[in-house]
């Protein structure tokens, strides 16, 4: 176990402390509330997901997995004081061009957008609540 340091946290998905930003503190608040409060299982999620859009490297906030390692759900999160713009919509959604999620998740702490992605000619739509994992698995 790492030592305490001022100004980490440790994130129990990656086994290691990190900077806690304003952001990361949003992360965190979400990973906690989805284990504990909708079923997720710890050992199916990765933060900081690397992945290539195009040929660019980036980095999923959040990915959630089936236990056969499909990508399930993208989460996307910013600052508190970061609206959930646009820009922060098409953001994940380049992401899910590469992973093609059924779920997508945007979160500044305050506010929480979950969208159903439609596939083959369906429409996507906005959820009214985070499924709960078992729930994500029938999606």
């Amino acid at each position: 176990m790492s030592a305490e340091l001022p100004g980490t946290i440790f994130d129990p998905i990656r086994q290691q402390r990190v900077k806690l930003t304003p952001e990361e503190r949003v992360r965190q608040a979400m990973v906690y509330t989805l284990i504990h409060s909708y079923g997720y299982p710890p050992e199916l999620m990765a933060n900081e997901a690397c992945i290539t859009v195009g040929k660019v490297s980036r980095r999923c906030d959040t990915v959630v997995y089936s236990r056969e390692r499909r990508p399930l759900m993208i989460l996307e999160y910013k600052a508190p004081t970061v609206p959930l713009t646009q820009d922060v919509v098409v953001q994940a959604f380049q992401y899910n061009s590469v992973l093609c999620v059924p779920v997508i998740v945007l979160t500044n702490g305050h506010e929480l957008l979950a969208y159903h992605i439609g596939y083959d000619g369906a429409p996507t739509t906005q959820l009214p609540e985070l499924p709960t994992y078992a729930a994500l698995l029938s999606l």
